[in-house]
């Protein structure tokens, strides 16, 4: 087994029966994803479980130990969203202990959807994709080579709805749907201890990412998504709702407080990507790959690779859907039928 990363913090018991376990992301920079187990008459149940890989799984094992329970104690496991370092080794530790696996519902679907389109499966919808977005030929090629696919998280056992307690005995875990980083994210208010796990919604200094993909739907099917719209509703959402000393603890980096201020930062920042974006369509009508390559990125577009790009692209789609629907932006081919090409936008008149 690999060392784990020297970064890695220590498993912490922060009180109220809910502990922190650090679970290494191998290869990734993000470094780990904070699972948190909350303690029941039942058997723990975890907020998230991590990605699927050996090193991982046997830090959150450890970790479970070093909590006072094991893998096959696990009552239940609540994901916050399906993406893998989040919902990665949840049907593992249903394996080892016949626990539930509860998501909400649009992220349920998401897995439908992901299984029937083929997204990441190699079956040619992703190099179709880069082609709709204007990506040279050498750049599709480059990513068709890099086989990013990845085995789909386990599907859940419970579909859960905003405001609905999960089954946590003895204790009160209501959901809160805040869609945008994936349309079922959700956080989730542990009542009975004023703390608030805002999965990836509310990060104390990344910015999460929001990304539309597929830039079109299969078929030509009518696309009315707007994950960056959602997203922003949603950080309204829960700083309304949520205490204004609430503790929260998001699924990387740290625990934190001042959630209202950081949302509000997180806010900001996409106004300020919004107004990029419509000073660039200024310049006259530009493929998506093209308005990518003139916006800042904190890497710089030329450092990044194809995969980078692929992510960069789907959160530029993501911001000018917004810019669309508040009659800023027109893409030039129609949102039904076979999709063109390549899709271009161009700023609107009028």
């Amino acid at each position: 087994m690999r060392p784990l990363p020297r970064e890695l913090p220590p498993v912490e018991d922060l009180g109220g029966g809910v502990w922190s376990i650090p679970v290494p992301i191998p290869g990734n920079p993000l470094g780990y994803t904070l699972v948190y187990a909350l303690e029941t008459p039942r058997g723990p149940v975890l907020v998230d479980a991590g990605w699927e890989h050996e090193d991982s799984w046997a830090a959150l094992a450890d970790g479970l130990r070093a909590a006072g329970s094991d893998p096959a104690d696990v009552h239940g496991v609540v994901v916050t969203h399906f993406h893998p370092d989040h919902a990665g080794l949840a049907g593992r530790v249903r394996a080892a202990s016949g626990c539930w696996i509860a998501m909400h519902h649009a992220d349920a679907e998401m897995l439908r959807f992901v299984a029937e389109a083929g997204v990441g499966d190699g079956s040619g919808l992703e190099t179709a994709q880069l082609r709709l977005a204007g990506a040279p030929e050498d750049q599709v090629a480059a990513y068709a080579r890099t086989d990013p696919r990845l085995d789909p998280p386990a599907a859940p056992d419970t579909e859960l709805a905003h405001g609905e307690l999960v089954d946590v005995p003895g204790r009160k875990l209501r959901t809160v749907w805040t869609p945008g980083h994936s349309p079922g994210h959700i956080c989730l208010h542990l009542e009975d201890a004023d703390r608030l796990f805002t999965g990836d919604h509310v990060l104390p200094r990344i910015t999460p990412h929001i990304g539309l993909y597929p830039f079109t739907l299969p078929g030509g099917r009518p696309d009315d998504r707007d994950p960056l719209g959602a997203f922003l509703d949603s950080l309204a959402q829960i700083t309304d709702t949520a205490p204004a000393d609430v503790e929260a603890l998001p699924a990387h980096e740290a625990r934190f407080t001042g959630l209202a201020e950081r949302a509000a930062a997180i806010a900001a920042h996409h106004a300020e990507r919004l107004d990029l974006l419509a000073a660039a369509l200024q310049r006259g009508p530009a493929t998506l790959w093209e308005l990518c390559a003139a916006l800042p990125w904190s890497r710089g577009w030329e450092a990044m690779g194809v995969v980078q790009r692929r992510l960069a692209a789907s959160e530029t789609a993501a911001h000018l859907r917004v810019l669309e629907r508040r009659g800023l932006a027109v893409r030039t081919a129609p949102s039904t039928g076979p999709p063109p090409e390549v899709l271009t936008w161009r700023r609107a008149h009028g």
